[in-house]
């Protein structure tokens, strides 16, 4: 009778624990990043009350008669199929589409999650919303990344105060076509704008002459009207075909002032043409001027680049992914956290896209993977398996009432 009764409280135990984790896991349905976890038993030991004999001469062996005491949790597993995916518009908000984790850091240590709901603190570093730990990736420098691996981790700023400097120009295209049918001696003016060292704007002046059948003289003023370099001996000359036939280059220098360096510009007009029609030539020119950080984007790849004034783009960091030998012996830590474990092997760190750390999708987050049809199956059969062995323990009692009761 007392196997009855502890292999009843048992079952009540570990039901009730079950019930734990049915409740956890319906708790937490709109917890982004969450993994669902699930409750297994085993059988408990088992009392021998015959051992098993072997077969002897005529006569057959004998099965071992044994009776159970009980179930025992088996373990509780974490579920780690990927949740849906919910777009957000914020673009600190990331998802990832693959088995990796973001790696933060904690300030005594490292965790990993899934829930990419970050935001920028007052340092302008990437932070867990949630807890303030920071996220951990590669900054760059002056655009370039270093290599990817976890010797060159570090914590990713995007500082509100960042500039970009000044790039002069060094090169000027010309393209679109001159009318062949112009007369020698027509012009064609064009105004390019070229940047000096100091990210000023300087408005030259080009001016083409035809000067024979086929063949376009250059000369070049700075803002004042002064000529500053010409085609000299080697003018535009253009095949029978309409295309660059020779003086496709040209070189001339420019000194600004106002304490900028002097500019030498590399005048390309190879992709010119002459054909009879009308005259679309225009000029353009590398170089910008200084620009402060306006606002940054997160591609797939992790990478975030920041969006400057000037209208250019610079690399500012890449976040990191981490994948595991088994995620599933990851141990929770609180806050959509998870720690390394004895089971869950090193992180292996690395790029997104890398490996199977899977890709980034940037404004979104990753919701929950509870299942609540699952989930509310799961709560009524532990409901009916308690209920069942609440019967076995009142069942085995009133069997030793019976039992007490021989002696009247």
């Amino acid at each position: 009778m007392m196997r009855a009764l502890f292999s009843g409280v048992s079952g009540l135990q570990n039901h009730q624990l079950r019930m734990d984790v049915v409740a956890n896991n319906i708790a937490n349905v709109n917890t982004i990043g969450f993994k669902a976890s699930r409750a297994l038993f085993t059988e408990a030991m088992n009392q021998a009350l015959r051992g098993a004999s072997a077969p002897q001469q005529n006569r057959g062996g004998t099965n071992p008669a044994q009776v159970g005491l009980g179930v025992a949790l088996a373990s509780i597993d974490t579920i780690l199929s990927p949740g849906n995916t919910q777009v957000t518009g914020e673009n600190t908000d990331l998802a990832i589409q693959g088995n990796g984790y973001f790696v933060l850091d904690t300030g005594s240590g490292r965790v990993y999650t899934r829930a990419g709901a970050f935001k920028l603190d007052g340092n302008g570093y990437l932070v867990d919303a949630g807890t303030g730990d920071r996220v951990l990736g590669w900054q760059a420098n002056g655009g370039v990344l270093p290599a990817t691996n976890e010797t060159n981790l570090a914590a990713i700023r995007i500082p509100a105060d960042v500039t970009l400097a000044a790039q002069a120009s060094t090169q000027v295209t010309f393209t679109g076509n001159l009318d062949a049918s112009q007369p020698t001696g027509a012009t064609r003016d064009l105004t390019v704008d070229v940047v000096d060292s100091l990210g000023q704007t300087h408005k030259l002046r080009i001016t083409l002459t035809k000067s024979a059948a086929n063949t376009w003289d250059w000369t070049v003023y700075d803002p004042s009207l002064n000529p500053i370099g010409n085609s000299g001996a080697t003018p535009v000359v253009f095949d029978p075909t309409g295309k660059v036939q020779s003086g496709g280059t040209g070189t001339v220098t420019y000194a600004p002032g106002g304490g900028a360096s002097s500019m030498t510009l590399n005048l390309d007009f190879s992709a010119l043409t002459q054909y009879a029609q009308e005259s679309t030539a225009i000029g353009s020119s590398d170089g910008y001027g200084a620009g402060s950080l306006v606002g940054f984007s997160v591609d797939p790849t992790g990478t975030i680049t920041g969006i400057f004034s000037n209208s250019r783009k610079l690399v500012l960091g890449q976040v990191a992914l981490a994948t595991f030998t088994n995620p599933g012996g990851l141990q929770r830590a609180g806050g959509g956290m998870f720690q390394e474990s004895a089971n869950s092997g090193k992180a292996d760190i690395g790029a997104p896209g890398t490996g199977t750390r899977g890709s980034i999708a940037p404004g979104s987050l990753e919701m929950s993977n509870v299942d609540l049809a699952q989930q509310f199956t799961d709560m009524i059969t532990t409901e009916r398996g308690f209920q069942a062995n609440s019967r076995v323990i009142t069942t085995a009692d009133e069997m030793l009432q019976e039992l007490a009761n021989l002696k009247r």
